[in-house]
Order: structure tokens, then C-alpha cells, then sequence
């Protein structure tokens, strides 16, 4: 068994050619047509356990390879890898790989599911003392009658310090643009054979109660950024309201993530990337805000009007998606990630070296607290008091939903669900009030609004009030999942 460091990025076809005649590339390179058949039961049993079983066809020769223990939501893979000579297309599955122990009686329902076939182009380079092998591979993979395109370089220490892979990611990007990528070929495979995607909603985050403090930030953040790029790459391709959501969802918890663990990080790094990434929240915020309003106007006139204001948004999202800017912060946050996020010493080490169990159940108590203190009375508070209610309420749900692996007891479960689903109706009932409210101003803001339409009904208002009191005092009576 073998491990694997690589980082994975994605590049646009049409930007081969100038990729191919970067100047610091090695003049000498090889290239081979790799054409690769991955296999797996009927029901996925492998890829629900995280494990990859292909044999790649290169040439003459046959290699079958088993991968396991994917860790690279935010862009770095480093995978336990089983990989031997076979003699035809038949998975060997004997003691030498984990599959059968895996799988039990069903390994002999394994067969194929799809096809990559590439090429594939290789350099040999070295980078501040590290080598590197880097490969282009270009090509398609394809399932149940449909393919994808396939255009992405990977990055492979195969000696010295994972800081030289983003030395020369940097460097390419500098003269072609590229941007982490999130989905093994293997992922790719088994989207085309589920329904098309149009956004991609956040995945549970795979705690343990064995894990410390810091190791369950590092799952939480690459999840994020995982969830993150897995939109960006649907919007950067075409503009879908639904996609830009799931996008802005993502920052949030990002953003949530680096809030609810900030006593274990250091503040500048903190202070770093909240920032940017506030940039981009709000930046993709304008045209998520138009596309709500447009649902909400009635009169044909003023949504019109409006559309043509919503349709320039939209092109704005796509020019800064494409910035070296938001390139760049994708890049110096995988790299955060994966070197350790930062060094704390003192109280702040101790924590982060501590139970992540006991982290978790402090900081849900601690945000709890505050939303039943806040939202106390909640009716008569103002609209912005009810605001910051709202983005707190929204705080303990992404953390709720976050640490839900570390209170697995089948009670806590329960509770959890419950207390989840008050959330919600916190959320939502304070949602419709936000827009209610925000939606004269955004008018305005455009010189859109007429008088009628930017006044607030005071009986829409008050009815979405009691519904947000009910939901609030509803969440502060159902049980603590995490006690």
C-alpha cells in the first residue's frame, strides 16, 4: 500500500495551448492514452464506503488500482492506495487490496459502471527542492450513455514539502488560470449516472467523537470549500439562480465555521479570510437579492425593468468568479487548510488539541444563549435587532448541523432532528421578514421603486411577526441534543 499527496486543479479547455507552452516547463515529456474501467456493485457499495476500484489500460499493460480514504473536500488528496498488474479486465480481489473484506458476499456483484479514457501528458519538475510530477489529462468519461468532459492538471509530491505544490500552482496560475479542484475522475463518473445537477446542496461533514478540536475544523472548512467550488464550477459554466444560492449557502458556513472555532485559530488568519471572504458574500449577494425580488414583484412593468437590472448582476458574477482575485483566495485557503491552518500556542493549542466533543457541546451551548437572550420579545424588537436574531439563528444551525457526528447516540439523533427542524422555522419565518422589510430599499436602491410598491403591508408584517415568536420560543423549549 502506497500514499498519494496531490493537488488537483481544474483547467479550461480552451486553455491547453497556452498551458503547453508555459516557459518553465520541462521540454521533455511523455504521453500515453490511458483508458480506464471502474467498477463497483449495483448499489454503489464501494463509493458509499469512499473507495475507488478501476483497472487502467496503458498500452499493454493493465493496472488495477483501489483508493481509499478520499480527504480532499478542499482540494488536496492523500489516499491509501492498493495498485497491481492484472491480466485482463477482471478485478483480482484477494488479500492484497481491502475490497472483499469490504464488501463480504457482495464483491461478487461487482461490475463495471463507466469509463475515463484520457490522454495523458507527464513532466518531471522540481520545485524549492521538491520533486513533482505534474500531469495534464485531457478526455472524457462516460456512464449509462452520457459523458463529461475532462481538462485538469494534478500536482504529485513525490519527494520534499506539500508547500512546493502551491508554489507552482501559483506559478501557473500566474500564466494560465486555474482553480482547486474537488471531484476525483472517479466522482465524476458516478455524477453522470445520477440525475443532472443544477446545484449542489452541502454534504453531512464526517465527524468522529475520537477527533480534537482542530482535526473536526480541518473536515468542517474543506467540506465548506468543497460545497463551495462544487457551485462555482456550475455557475462559471452557466448562471443558475439555484447554484449562485447554494454558493452563497457555502461562505456562510465557511464563514460560520471560522466564527464558531475562533478561539483555536490564530486572529490574523481569521481576521484574513473573513474578510475576503465577506467580499464574496456580498458580491454574489447583489444577484441573489435581485433574483428573490423578481419573484416577488407582480406588476409586468416594474419586473421587467428590474430583469434588465438582474441580468447585469449576473454577468458581474461571472467577471469576478473569473478574477485572479477570487482565484487566488480559493488557492491561499486550501493551502491554509492544508498546512495546518495556522500555529496557536497556549490555551488556544490546548483547546484545539482537546475533544472536539467537548468544544462543540461549548460553543452550540454559548450560541443558544444568545439567540434565547436576544430574541426575547422578539415582535417588538426592531428590524435590525431581528436581523442579527436571524444570522445567529442561522450560525447555530450550520454549527448544529456541522458537530451532528459527535452526538450520535440514537437519542441524540432524535433530538437533533427536532432541534434542526426549529431552526428552520426560526429561519424561515425571519427570512420573510427580511425581504418583506429590505425589498423597498433594494428598489430604491435601483431607482425602480414606486410608491405603492415600496410600501411595507403592516398586516403581512404582523402576521409574519407571530409566526417568527412562535418559531423562537418553539426552539428555546426543544431539548439540548449535545447534553
Amino acid at each position: 500500500m502506497g500514499r498519494e499527496i496531490e493537488l488537483k486543479l481544474e483547467l479550461a479547455s480552451g486553455a491547453v495551448a497556452a498551458f503547453e507552452q508555459l516557459a518553465f516547463l520541462p521540454a521533455k515529456s511523455d504521453v500515453a492514452a490511458l483508458q480506464a474501467i471502474y467498477f463497483d456493485t449495483p448499489d454503489q457499495a464501494l463509493a458509499q464506503r469512499g473507495v475507488s476500484l478501476r483497472i487502467r489500460r496503458s498500452g499493454d499493460r493493465l493496472v488495477q488500482t483501489v483508493k481509499a480514504d478520499n480527504e480532499g473536500e478542499a482540494g488536496l488528496f492523500a489516499r491509501a492506495e492498493w495498485e497491481m498488474p492484472v491480466a485482463d479486465e477482471t478485478p483480482m480481489l484477494d488479500a492484497r487490496t481491502p475490497v472483499a473484506t469490504l464488501l463480504g458476499e457482495d464483491a461478487r456483484a461487482i461490475e463495471p459502471v463507466f469509463h475515463v479514457d484520457v490522454e495523458r501528458r507527464t513532466w518531471k519538475t522540481v520545485e524549492d527542492k521538491a520533486e513533482i510530477e505534474l500531469v495534464l489529462d485531457q478526455g472524457t468519461v462516460s456512464a449509462d450513455g452520457r459523458q463529461s468532459a475532462i481538462c485538469e492538471i494534478e500536482l504529485e509530491l513525490k519527494s520534499g514539502e506539500p508547500a512546493a505544490l502551491f508554489t507552482l500552482a501559483r506559478r501557473i496560475d500566474a500564466e494560465v488560470p486555474v482553480r482547486p479542484g474537488v471531484m476525483t475522475k472517479s466522482e465524476r463518473g458516478y455524477r453522470l449516472r445520477d440525475a443532472v445537477k443544477i446545484a449542489a446542496k452541502a454534504e453531512p461533514v464526517p465527524l468522529v467523537r475520537s477527533m480534537t478540536a482542530g482535526e473536526a475544523f480541518l473536515r468542517i472548512a474543506g467540506t465548506c470549500m468543497r460545497h463551495y467550488r462544487l457551485n462555482e464550477g456550475l455557475l462559471l459554466n452557466h448562471y443558475d439562480d439555484k447554484a449562485l444560492h447554494q454558493a452563497r449557502v457555502a461562505i456562510r458556513r465557511l464563514r460560520s465555521a471560522f466564527s464558531l472555532f475562533r478561539p483555536i485559530l490564530v486572529r490574523a488568519d481569521v481576521e484574513r479570510f473573513q474578510g475576503e471572504l465577506k467580499w464574496l458574500a456580498a458580491l454574489l449577494g447583489e444577484a441573489r437579492n435581485l433574483d428573490v425580488l423578481v419573484g416577488r414583484v407582480e406588476a409586468e412593468d416594474l419586473r421587467n425593468r428590474l430583469e434588465t437590472v438582474r441580468t447585469e448582476a449576473h454577468d458581474r458574477v461571472g467577471q469576478w468568479l473569473r478574477s485572479a482575485r477570487v482565484r487566488m483566495l480559493l488557492m491561499d485557503l486550501v493551502e491554509w487548510l492544508t498546512l495546518g491552518a495556522g500555529r496557536v500556542e497556549g490555551e488556544a493549542r490546548d483547546r484545539r488539541d482537546g475533544p472536539a466533543v467537548d468544544f462543540a457541546a461549548r460553543r452550540l451551548q454559548r450560541l443558544r444563549k444568545r439567540i434565547a437572550k436576544d430574541g426575547e420579545g422578539l415582535s417588538g424588537l426592531s428590524d435590525e435587532a431581528r436581523h442579527e436574531v436571524r444570522k445567529d439563528a442561522k450560525k447555530l444551525r450550520y454549527a448544529s448541523e456541522f458537530f451532528a457526528g459527535l452526538f450520535d447516540s440514537k437519542e441524540q439523533k432524535r433530538r437533533q432532528a427536532k432541534f434542526i427542524a426549529a431552526l428552520e422555522d426560526v429561519q424561515t419565518a425571519l427570512g420573510e421578514l427580511n425581504d418583506l422589510v429590505a425589498a423597498p430599499g433594494l428598489l430604491a436602491d435601483y431607482g425602480l421603486g414606486t410608491e405603492e410598491a415600496m410600501r411595507v403591508r403592516p398586516k403581512k408584517k404582523r402576521k409574519l411577526l407571530v409566526a417568527a415568536s412562535c418559531a423562537h420560543d418553539a426552539l428555546i423549549d426543544a431539548p439540548r441534543f449535545w447534553r
